[in-house]
């Protein structure tokens, strides 16, 4: 049944902090091979040099737990040069020829996330147009995290490493958090839609076991269709990809912060429908992993031998996997990569079974 869970009761919730992976070289290799490792002019070390920082405030007067950090003026000019260029490396191939109109108008650091994230607003010097990217220590789980949403999701993600380094675009859409307490309080929200949306969304998550999906770690993009419109809902946190061992911390129904979503589902979906859904997710997952099955098993291979979290959670995460599906195969894993690997083939083996001319391609 899809339901919610009472965590303030059970005391289960994602670990506080998690550690930092280092990436090694098989990954580094990998990263190479596909074009994501690429030499940076700034680096993650370079704006930790900051003076002071200021407490960053919505237009509610709201902590938004981010800090407007400031440097001294040699340094900040040099800053300015280098975070234009970056962008331009994420948008246009690298192409200067673009940026003498650009500027950077501001520096954002969180030290509340995992990866300690600094947010830079890219202003367009004619119009004031805005843009955004984040520039986080690079953390192997969170790779992983990137390029499994890269492949299985319905969307891409454009990133870079150098070294210790992470370039991310910026994902746009309205916080899941924010979403709860305005746009679902609007007239025209179709709320069956959303439901729908919100089905597929965790069955992506559990599928490729990105886990801690709480409503601020995803936003939703409102589409206007023939007539009305429609939703989607992706990641934006990818910090804990395959490394917690509870099984529910894989599915954002069982968060709290999630209820409002849950209740939408329970309240106009039937089960016929979720398992229509959750098939259709299948479905569209599996042509994804087909259309790019030798990257994905080259990234598997690399991440099955790469230590992405702790032996007490990979110990608890297959015995719970295992117990759900009846299937012990899952006992037979020795780190998360292999876990996540035993769990695509459990859980899209069927739909890959009826796609033409791929049976078997992903058992190698």
């Amino acid at each position: 049944m899809f339901e919610a869970h009472d965590f303030s009761r059970a005391g289960i919730r994602p670990s506080r902090k998690k550690p930092l992976f280092p990436v090694k070289e098989p990954l580094r290799q990998y990263l190479r091979k596909y074009g994501r490792e690429t030499m940076l002019p700034v680096s993650y070390q370079d704006l930790l040099r900051f003076t002071y920082s200021v407490p960053l405030k919505d237009k509610n007067g709201k902590d938004t737990l981010w800090d407007v950090v400031t440097y001294d003026m040699h340094q900040w000019v040099y800053l300015r040069e280098v975070l234009v260029q970056v962008y331009a490396i994420l948008k246009t191939e690298g192409d200067m020829s673009f940026t003498h109109h650009l500027d950077v108008k501001r520096i954002d650091f969180c030290g509340f996330g995992n990866s300690q994230p600094f947010r830079i607003q890219i202003i367009n010097k004619y119009n004031d147009n805005y843009d955004h990217y984040y520039i986080k220590f690079a953390d192997a789980s969170r790779i992983y995290g990137l390029e499994l949403e890269h492949i299985l999701s319905p969307d891409r993600i454009v990133f870079f490493t150098d070294h210790n380094t992470l370039v991310e675009e910026h994902i746009a859409g309205v916080p899941g958090d924010i979403f709860l307490d305005v746009n679902l309080k609007y007239s025209n929200t179709n709320e069956v839609r959303l439901a729908k949306e919100f089905v597929k969304f965790n069955e992506r998550c559990f599928v490729r076991l990105l886990g801690d999906m709480r409503s601020y770690n995803f936003i939703v993009n409102i589409t206007p269709d023939i007539e009305d419109v429609q939703y989607r809902i992706r990641a934006i946190d990818f910090d804990q990809q395959s490394y917690e061992g509870r099984k529910n911390l894989y599915l954002p129904q069982f968060f709290k912060e999630n209820y409002k979503f849950v209740q939408l589902v329970q309240q106009h979906l039937d089960m016929d429908s979720i398992r229509q859904y959750q098939t259709e997710e299948h479905t569209l997952m599996t042509f994804r992993l087909v259309s790019a099955r030798y990257r994905l098993k080259e990234l598997i291979d690399i991440m099955s031998f790469d230590n992405i979290s702790k032996e007490e959670k990979i110990s608890q995460l297959k015995e719970e996997l295992a117990a759900h599906f009846q299937q012990p195969l899952y006992l037979a894993a020795k780190t998360m990569g292999q876990l996540l690997k035993i769990h695509l083939k459990q859980l899209l083996r069927k739909s890959l079974l009826l796609v033409p001319k791929t049976k078997n391609r992903f058992d190698d």
